[in-house]
């Protein structure tokens, strides 16, 4: 069975965050600058949130408000649905579904951030084992070329 840390493996654990207090206009200039949808929301070491495009045109552009001078711990997500590298991928695409997110911070026991993964990386991974397999099969039934 496929666990989250496969993905993390290929992809890699580097997750861009940014700290409480930044204002919106940061954070959305970093996630410009990486060409990334989330932020992990970081103080002291320990997950605070998640601020992504969504909390952006939520709570920014909806409500008319200055992106320049609010702070993301104001308006980020606080309530994270998070995995382990062990959780299984099927579990976390039915927690991506569920809850209707495209990002979830991967943590260990002591809830240290460990990686980010999105529903591209398990479509991604999904659409990589789809491939083997048809390549696998064609060598089965056609021998090999």
């Amino acid at each position: 069975m496929a666990t989250i840390r496969d993905i993390l493996s290929h992809k890699g654990t580097s997750v861009q965050t940014i700290r409480p207090e930044a204002t919106v206009l940061e954070a959305a200039q970093v996630m410009n600058r990486h060409k990334i949808g989330a932020l992990v929301v970081v103080a002291d070491n320990e997950l605070q949130g998640i601020f992504t495009e969504r909390d952006v045109l939520r709570r920014i552009v909806a409500e008319q408000r200055d992106s320049a001078s609010v702070r993301v711990a104001d308006v980020m997500t606080t309530e994270v649905a998070c995995c382990r590298t062990t959780t299984s991928i099927d579990e976390a695409r039915a927690v991506m579904k569920n809850r209707r997110i495209r990002h979830m911070p991967v943590i260990d026991e002591g809830r240290t951030l460990l990686g980010l993964i999105s529903i591209g990386d398990l479509n991604a991974h999904e659409a990589n084992a789809q491939e083997q397999t048809i390549y696998f099969l064609h060598e089965y039934i056609y021998g090999r070329t």
